[in-house]
């Protein structure tokens, strides 16, 4: 699995890698890399079929995802590093802390869950797109993500346009197998959980809450107040506020 990405940030850095959500790619994280990058190395990669990674052959589960990053890091020369990620890019943080511990020195989780709900939508959601495309899904984005009025929905619906109809659907086929509930206590690296107010897919209620009292010492949920499931591209000050706040406590990279 390919996984297109790139480096920003001064190259002697601490690692922190960025993971994107569902019908996003790299650029989701665009309005927070001045801040993140100013005292770090940020990797920002984009999931199979976003972006510029090609669309899969087959396919694959969150943990596979967790695995091609890994691999991706270790040709990089990265070893230890934190992890920020969003919604399926949380998940794959969740996977990573979980099967690679010794790896993830710090984790933030964003409008994310240990479990996305029954597998059946989701999987219906998969069957519809390799039927009609993505733009079913796309006239609905906006709702899904933002809150009501939001002015800025145009570039982030205008990326799941561009999304691979079969990277699509894979990605929802991975998020249907996914349920990291009865795993949570075995995270061992420092997590801050962060939810947007008014988030459909994720509320706070049922997901945010779940990774917080699971994960062994875990702060938040922090609750972005004004933000829908994209509550980075919504509010991207107080998330990025919020990021550095935790990294600058928990994260200045491995021992030299």
């Amino acid at each position: 699995m390919i996984l297109h990405h790139r480096l920003d940030g001064p190259a002697d850095a601490p690692a922190v890698v960025l993971g994107p959500s569902l019908g996003t790619g790299m650029d989701l994280w665009a309005p927070l890399l001045p801040a993140l990058t100013r005292h770090r190395r940020v990797l920002r990669y984009d999931l199979p079929g976003h972006g510029g990674s090609p669309a899969p052959a087959e396919g694959f589960t969150v943990e596979d995802l967790a695995g091609a990053l890994l691999g991706l890091l270790d040709d990089l020369g990265i070893g230890r590093f934190a992890y920020a990620g969003v919604s399926l890019g949380g998940a794959v943080g969740t996977a990573l802390a979980l099967d690679a511990p010794g790896r993830v020195g710090s984790l933030v989780l964003i409008c994310t869950s240990p479990r996305f709900g029954p597998p059946g939508p989701w999987r219906e959601r998969a069957a519809l797109v390799r039927r009609e495309g993505v733009g079913p899904v796309a006239e609905t984005a906006a709702a899904r993500w933002f809150t009501p009025g939001f002015p800025g929905a145009g570039p982030y619906v205008d990326m799941l346009r561009a999304t691979d109809a079969e990277g699509y659907a894979a990605c929802c086929e991975a998020l249907a197998r996914f349920d990291a509930t009865g795993r949570l206590a075995g995270i061992s690296a420092p997590t801050l959980v962060i939810a947007g107010a008014e988030d459909l897919p994720t509320p706070p209620l049922g997901h945010a809450d779940l990774l917080a009292a699971g994960i062994p010492g875990a702060r938040g949920p922090l609750v972005i107040d004004g933000a829908g499931h994209l509550a980075l591209a919504e509010r991207p000050g107080p998330v990025a506020e919020a990021i550095g706040a935790h990294l600058d406590r928990t994260w200045k990279g491995p021992p030299r």
